[in-house]
């Protein structure tokens, strides 16, 4: 196996460990990052507005 693969599987490995061990933190974050996503969407459709 390669580095890359290894590192993959070992990140992977920690995701699930994590999920399992502490859902509601987990559940906490992937609704941070949604909702920094959906703010750097909105942010980016009003630049691209006020170009046009």
């Amino acid at each position: 196996m390669t580095l890359k693969k290894v590192l993959t599987w070992l990140a992977i490995a920690f995701v699930v460990f994590y999920v399992i061990k502490a859902p509601e933190s987990s559940a906490n974050i992937v609704r941070t990052a949604g909702q920094a996503l959906g703010d750097a969407a909105s942010s980016l459709a009003a630049f691209v507005g006020s170009l046009a």
